[in-house]
């Protein structure tokens, strides 16, 4: 009796982390409690039942959400204002614009994957997709295909890169709490990024169409066809340079040292390559280069900067709260406990990470809450295994792809997309669902082979 009661109190750190997922789970799906709220209970709670003292937790939570909070909110909100920049000028829609031009449709398709992977970067999934929605309609209306034949890649492309390339959220705040180098994991967001764009957007949409199987939708083409969509090469040039610039500086900043560059040299690109710095410039650049001709296209801009940063709230709120969950893990020991167990049943970190990520996300649905809740469960397996920054790197895009794939009912960007494309529940669920679920397995699958090289 003495030796069970002795392994209960050994194990309740890993049990009151068992229960405060589950609840965590049962709070989001079941009583339709907010993320923020829900992560929040669920962190005091786990702390508690693991045996922390009420300040302890209290301290626990506080560090954790300002240890991230710290890093997160600045690249959050500079990328929130590079959107505003990019939206508000017509460059976002001038760069589709020139990337898809008159090319014929199996060409527009592929064009169309990498508008979407170029445009979020700094633009937000759902607002990538109300923009260049026109887009899409008019190409549609011009070739006489379905709407999805364009729609399909642009959404994949959105997804790949609103969930592997910083300086989206998602990633920065799955690095920081990993503690992985935001250069690398621009280089492996690419890597795995650019083959799941084009094998889950344009490869799939043919696949679809050749068998039959691409919806048509209930789209009123011509009523969409009226919003016309701008054509100016210069515009759009500026617009790429202003997406490229920050991402270009971060990743000579990364690789300044690796490189063997001089002293002096790699501290310059270190510090104009720190994410905070290369943002502030890009955004200071994006203002000149874009900047509004007349009195109401700045107040148009104005207007929409604005709006930008709206959304970054409860992003910058559910990503504190994760942060929170995982100082609480750390504090209490279950963070340990969970590494050792993982990989005492030889489970690697890299598919821990993708595990944990795609159940959370198939349970509850949003992909930032599963990328935070499956980071905050995996760090202490990568403290433990001693991964190294490539690794690290590695196991954040393997978290992005579990909370990538799998985008069904409980998801808001399953009925964005059913909603612009026309879709039933069903219909939704044969493409959109069916390419972030190819999303998912192409990036974790490039990782496995990066990882294997490297």
């Amino acid at each position: 009796m003495d030796a069970f009661v002795e392994t209960l109190v050994e194990w309740r750190p890993l049990a009151a982390t068992v229960l405060g997922v589950v609840a965590l789970l049962a709070m989001i799906l079941v009583r339709q409690i907010n993320a923020f709220s829900a992560l929040l209970v669920a962190t005091f709670g786990t702390g508690l039942l693991a045996g922390l003292a009420p300040d302890a937790v209290v301290t626990s939570v506080t560090q954790g959400m300002g240890g991230v909070l710290g890093f997160i909110a600045v690249i959050v909100g500079l990328g929130a204002l590079l959107g505003g920049y990019l939206e508000a000028s017509g460059g976002a829609a001038a760069l589709a614009q020139s990337l898809v031009g008159s090319r014929e449709p199996s060409r527009a398709s592929i064009a169309m994957g990498v508008v979407g992977s170029a445009i979020a970067i700094p633009v937000f999934f759902d607002v990538g997709l109300v923009l260049l929605f026109p887009l899409v309609a008019s190409l549609a209306h011009t070739s006489g295909r379905p709407a999805l034949y364009f729609g399909l890649p642009l959404l994949a492309g959105l997804a790949t890169a609103h969930a592997f390339i910083p300086p989206t959220p998602g990633p920065v705040a799955v690095a920081e709490i990993l503690s992985a180098e935001i250069g690398l994991v621009i280089l492996c967001g690419f890597a795995a990024g650019l083959p799941a764009m084009l094998i889950a957007g344009p490869l799939l949409t043919r696949a679809l169409a050749s068998k039959g199987a691409l919806p048509e939708g209930q789209v009123n083409l011509l009523e969409v066809r009226s919003e016309k969509v701008p054509a100016d090469p210069r515009l759009a040039r500026r617009a790429i340079a202003s997406i490229g610039l920050p991402i270009i500086l971060i990743v000579t900043g990364a690789l300044a040292g690796p490189l063997g560059a001089p002293p002096a040299m790699r501290e310059a690109a270190e510090f104009i390559g720190h994410p905070f710095v290369a943002l502030i410039i890009a955004c200071g650049v994006t203002a000149v280069l874009l900047a509004p001709c007349d009195q109401q296209e700045r107040e148009r801009r104005d207007d929409v900067l604005a709006r930008a940063l709206e959304p970054t709230a409860v992003i910058l709120l559910v990503t504190g709260a994760g942060g929170a969950f995982k100082q609480v893990l750390v504090d209490t020991g279950a963070g340990a406990m969970l590494a050792e167990s993982l990989l005492g049943l030889g489970i690697a970190p890299l598919l821990a990470g993708f595990l944990l990520a795609l159940v959370v996300r198939v349970a509850q649905g949003s992909a930032t809450v599963a990328m935070l809740t499956a980071a905050g469960l995996t760090a202490p397996v990568a403290v433990e295994a001693g991964l190294p920054p490539i690794d690290l790197a590695l196991l954040t895009i393997a978290i992005a792809s579990g909370a990538s794939m799998a985008s069904h009912v409980n998801d808001s960007g399953f009925w964005l997309v059913s909603r612009y494309f026309g879709l039933s529940s069903a219909e939704t669920l044969r493409t959109w669902t069916l390419s972030s679920t190819f999303v998912g397995l192409t990036g974790f699958a490039v990782v496995l082979v990066l990882a294997l090289v490297f």
